[in-house]
């Protein structure tokens, strides 16, 4: 194999693991000590929108209804165990509809 070749396929690889990388990072939203990916709160309110609330949940229990989903995104469960759950799933709501993509909210990183 010549310089050429081989420095071609260096090149191909570094060009592969770059976008690769760039692909891994998310945004993440930190908010009263969670912390959050900005594809988990969008996906929670596409759970939102699907439930039919149930007055048998409602009544008992405290959390969101959303809390009980099977398809909850797993870095969002722990927000469950807060008693304030429902003001903190819609601040993260408000947090992530408002500019966090463009990394302008002090509570997203990961730019």
């Amino acid at each position: 194999m010549d310089s050429r070749t081989v420095l071609g396929h260096l090149l191909g690889a570094a060009v592969g693991l770059l976008l690769l990388l760039q692909s891994t990072q998310s945004v993440h939203i930190k908010y009263q000590g969670f912390e959050v990916q900005l594809e988990s709160v969008k996906k929670l309110s596409a759970l939102e929108g699907q439930q039919e609330p149930s007055p048998h949940l409602q009544t008992k229990s405290l959390l969101p209804s959303v809390c009980h989903h099977p398809a909850l995104p797993q870095d969002l469960r722990p927000i469950c165990t807060s008693q304030e759950a429902a003001s903190i799933f819609q601040t993260l709501r408000t947090i992530a509809n408002d500019d966090c993509e463009l990394c302008v909210n002090v509570a997203c990183t990961g730019c």
